[in-house]
């Protein structure tokens, strides 16, 4: 603003902004009109006229940000403005062009997000997704506008139609939650849970739900497997309150994104916690032994003990975001001790010889499923 001294926090730093559709910057092919022999239009040309192909408009700017650097202008990271009247909140859910913002007052704000942010060039889907902290302006005749999205500390992210889907940022805990019946345990699914939670750096706890369907001895070597190699497990059900006491304490004050396929139980377990919650809930298909999407889009809900839960939709398939096929052994706790032990650097561990990972498997110091989800995860990474 004019009369004000911009702080010394604030530095400038260029940001990539997607490329809008524009004409033809050179008016004409001077190459070819020198070969028909128009030379003389060609001294006629503009000096200041651009060459470049850039043309009036760039896909870069300048942007002036609180303590930004380069590497935040790659991303959202961006401060754009610091002003005293704005107010600080988190996003709750994103419905189309618009955003439930819960601001540290306490006070609900719907609001719009201010196009220089949606202008950003990156891979992600949305620029803004529910648990990120944000700066907003707020507008009582209007809808209040999004003007600032605060550092992201984690995120939950997979891949949609070749682009980065964000399904929840800054979590604390990823709450994976599998059932033990009706639909059936899917361990491979789990597996590439606790891949993308290694990745992004969030603390995994294990939940197998409906316990009361099924025999708990059954369910002791996948249980055994999993705790081995130091991850939280936990059995309950929402029918009888098994284990929702203990879930109770691992998820007070603090943000948990509860993730899993459809069917397992994620708002059961929730209205289980908080029955005050009344979220929907739907039966599983006796047909197919699948469930029913109740949840459409991941919402951070406030639970009244203390801290925020978010129920995301259900998951059948989860493809992995930004992991290469030689980075999966080393996500892979129990694969990852034998991996400097193969006689090749950029053994695959499948078909290469003297592979020390191949070895524990055949030892049985590598469970056996396990090593058959990283190879089918490999295979999928690659393809």
């Amino acid at each position: 603003m004019a009369g004000k001294k911009r702080s010394k926090d604030n530095r400038k730093v260029r940001a990539d902004f997607r490329k809008k559709h524009q004409g033809r910057v050179r008016k004409s092919d001077l190459t070819r009109e020198f070969k028909q022999g128009d030379g003389h239009a060609i001294e006629d040309v503009i000096q200041g006229e651009r060459v470049s192909g850039k043309g009036d408009l760039t896909r870069r700017r300048t942007i002036i940000g609180a303590n930004a650097s380069p590497d935040d202008a790659a991303g959202l990271n961006v401060q754009l403005d610091v002003d005293a009247s704005l107010i600080a909140g988190r996003v709750l859910s994103v419905h189309g062009l618009q955003s439930r913002v819960l601001a540290d007052d306490g006070v609900l704000y719907e609001c719009a997000v201010r196009q220089l942010l949606k202008s950003l060039s990156t891979d992600q889907r949305h620029v803004v997704v529910a648990g990120d902290r944000v700066v907003i302006r707020a507008d009582a005749d209007s809808t209040s506008m999004i003007e600032r999205i605060e550092p992201r500390s984690s995120e939950l992210s997979r891949t949609s139609k070749g682009r980065q889907h964000v399904i929840v940022a800054n979590c604390d805990y990823l709450l994976i939650v599998a059932s033990a019946a009706q639909p059936g345990l899917k361990p491979n699914l789990i597996d590439r849970f606790l891949l993308t939670a290694e990745q992004f750096g969030i603390r995994p706890i294990i939940c197998i739900n409906k316990v009361d369907l099924v025999d708990a001895v059954d369910l002791q070597p996948i249980v055994g497997v999993y705790a081995q190699l130091g991850y939280r497990v936990l059995l309950t059900s929402a029918e009888t309150g098994q284990g929702i006491e203990y879930l109770r304490a691992l998820v007070h004050d603090s943000q948990t994104v509860v993730a899993g396929q459809s069917g397992v139980g994620k708002s059961s377990l929730l209205n289980a916690l908080e029955p005050e919650l009344g979220l929907r809930v739907g039966k599983v298909s006796q047909e197919n032994d699948k469930g029913k999407h109740t949840t459409t889009a991941a919402q951070l809900i406030p639970l009244q003990f203390g801290g925020f839960v978010v129920d995301t939709p259900g998951i059948r398939q989860f493809q992995l975001w930004d992991i290469a096929a030689n980075e999966v052994s080393g996500l892979m706790r129990d694969l990852r001790s034998y991996v400097d032990a193969c006689r090749f650097p950029d053994c695959m561990h499948i078909n290469e010889h003297d592979c020390a990972v191949k070895d524990a498997v055949a030892d049985g110091r590598i469970d056996a499923r396990r090593y058959d989800a990283y190879c089918q995860i490999v295979e999928d990474l690659a393809s």
